[in-house]
């Protein structure tokens, strides 16, 4: 059944081949006599396989010229670039050869544009620091500086650039303990704890253990070691600083209401007021307080329309009675952000925004932090520190 399916359509594609190459006939007329010629299926066919070959082959040797002249164009590429590479590693390997003070004045150079870049960065590297904790290793590298140059003459180059690395790292370690003091300094003035702080931001952090090997015999430099803490500890400060809160939450008139006890405006009695009121037509946009995380939006009782920023270490800002909530959880947000839109949902007499600052859900009053936080930022931010100043709003 199935072989006499495909013999009847093999027949119609024979069919249907042949209805394109009928019998043709053609006559010549010459000098009076007439001639027919006939051109038979069959010839026709014939005529145009040859045709339709002689095309293919012609495609395909074109296609395999090009290829051919992509793949020795590719080659030749490679080619270079080992050369290039090989070229690179070998001169490399003769300047060695050639003597340690070519290998030396080359990293020297380099150590100058490196001091040199970040100098420009970040203004000049401290000689001394506060805390008095940081070695000076000057007189010391110096020392052996002066040896080498009397065992190993060819070595004195090296050694240099060696101490000049040493001195190096020790100023890094001065600038990084001094903007740490500055930033502490500021998280003390604010009524909070810097070592509560520290504590607080390496209790979500982990990874694969990848040592530091920097001194002879796969070892860690102390003075490696050092710079290493000294500049963990400074992003801790600096970090907590510019997420304590730092912006008003809005461009408004006035505040309306103060934080502690005052009279209740729905019953006429004594209430304790967990935030700063501030008084604003409806529709005019609330702005986050400090850098953060959404961490809910939604509907609280008493508060109406409400979203709270996570700013880490405990400490949550929150803003109430929006008409609009701008936000969703999980987003991050700086400060300054558009966040809602001042209402009058919740329990409120009329438009305003409720803003409050929480420390382990603890209420305290913002109105220090709002104050302060301009200067303390600018104090902190003074000798080419990181931190920057936080303009304020309205």
């Amino acid at each position: 059944m199935a072989g006499g399916r495909l013999s009847s359509g093999r027949r119609a594609l024979v069919e249907r081949v042949r209805g394109w190459f009928p019998d043709r006939e053609f006559f010549m007329r010459s000098n009076g006599h007439v001639r027919f010629i006939r051109l038979s299926a069959q010839f026709q066919m014939r005529v145009a396989g040859a045709i339709a070959g002689a095309i293919f082959l012609w495609a395909a040797m074109m296609a395999w010229m090009v290829i051919g002249q992509a793949i020795a164009a590719y080659n030749q590429v490679s080619l270079l670039e080992r050369e290039a590479a090989v070229a690179t590693a070998e001169s490399r390997v003769a300047q060695y050869r050639s003597g340690l003070g070519t290998v030396a004045s080359d990293l020297a150079k380099r150590q100058d544009f490196i001091e040199k870049s970040v100098e420009g960065a970040i203004g000049p590297l401290p000689r001394t620091a506060p805390s008095g904790t940081v070695s000076d290793s000057t007189e010391e590298a110096g020392k052996t500086v002066r040896k080498i140059s009397m065992i190993l003459p060819e070595a004195t180059g090296l050694a240099q650039v060696e101490a000049r690395q040493l001195a190096f790292i020790e100023a890094l370690t001065r600038f990084a303990d001094i903007r740490a003091a500055r930033a502490e300094t500021a998280i003390r003035r604010l009524g909070l704890n810097p070592a509560t702080i520290a504590v607080s931001d390496r209790k979500a952090m982990g990874g694969p253990l990848i040592p530091m090997m920097t001194g002879p015999g796969n070892t860690l430099d102390p003075r490696f070691a050092r710079f290493g803490a000294s500049l963990a500890r400074m992003n801790a400060m600096e970090q907590a600083l510019v997420r304590i809160p730092n912006t008003l939450p809005a461009s408004l008139e006035y505040i309306s209401s103060g934080f502690g006890y005052r009279v209740d405006p729905f019953t006429g009695g004594g209430a304790f007021h967990a935030g700063l009121d501030f008084r604003g037509p409806i529709g005019a946009p609330i702005l986050a307080a400090a850098a953060g995380s959404v961490s809910f939006t939604g509907v609280r009782q008493g508060y109406g329309n409400c979203v709270e920023i996570s700013h880490g270490n405990g400490l949550l800002t929150r803003y109430a009675h929006m008409s609009r909530i701008a936000a969703r959880v999980g987003e991050s947000v700086g400060p300054g952000a558009v966040i809602g839109a001042i209402g009058n949902t919740g329990r409120s007499t009329g438009p305003h925004l409720h803003f409050e600052v929480r420390i382990s859900d603890r209420p305290v009053d913002p109105r220090p932090f709002l104050e302060a936080m301009p200067h303390v930022f600018q104090e902190a931010s003074s000798g080419n520190g990181r931190v920057r100043p936080v303009g304020r709003t309205g």
